[in-house]
């Protein structure tokens, strides 16, 4: 058996959107989070995170939709250079090329967007990902998105899959489950192996 390569950094993810394999990039939103996005009150202007972002179709989709406090972060430069070219007008500030694992934690978020980031994280770093999350969330803040169930790669290299038992394990400490199913209206290729979570942190 292979072993898991650990050094997915920024160099790698560079390369991978250079070279095109971006297979998880969907070219738009997909419509469990866009669901999800369509019932927040944009009123209340809540601190958003999406970390390993991409070219963050999610953000965009936030941005255009009102949210005016839409943050992103990514290791690589194309995916970030990718949305700037999409919205020249979204807020440079907010384009945070940085380690989900560095963001500093003194102005919490009210809600994280998870969308293919963990599956692209080492295995290993799944435990630090979830208290990373709560660490940077207020309390009661949410967690929100996208889980791969099953396996979904070669094992050897992003994305990883894994179970909805392992997954919980992971999140149990840190947050309350509000929602923990099977995705109803993933896309065609996803379908059946999508779990959208909505997850809240411990007060």
């Amino acid at each position: 058996m292979q072993t898991v390569f650990s050094a997915f950094d920024a160099a790698y993810w560079q390369a991978r959107y250079l070279d095109g394999r971006d297979a998880w990039d969907t070219h738009g939103i997909t419509p469990p989070l866009q669901a999800y996005f369509d019932q927040l009150d944009v009123r209340q202007q809540p601190r958003i995170l999406i970390p390993g972002a991409g070219r963050a179709y999610e953000a965009e989709y936030l941005h255009r939709a009102g949210f005016q406090n839409v943050f992103v972060a990514d290791l690589a430069r194309e995916p970030l250079a990718a949305l700037v070219e999409r919205v020249p007008e979204f807020p440079k500030a907010h384009l945070l090329l940085a380690d989900f694992f560095q963001l500093p934690k003194d102005v919490p978020y009210d809600l994280i967007v998870e969308q293919t980031f963990f599956c692209a994280l080492n295995p290993k770093l799944r435990e630090a990902y979830a208290r990373q999350c709560a660490g940077l969330l207020r309390p009661g803040g949410t967690l929100a998105g996208l889980l791969f169930e099953g396996e979904i790669g070669p094992g050897t290299e992003p994305p990883f899959g894994g179970s909805r038992a392992e997954y919980r394990e992971y999140f149990a400490p840190f947050f309350e489950f509000k929602h923990f199913d099977t995705a109803y209206n993933s896309i065609k290729p996803r379908a059946g192996r999508e779990l959208f979570i909505c997850l809240k942190k411990k007060e």
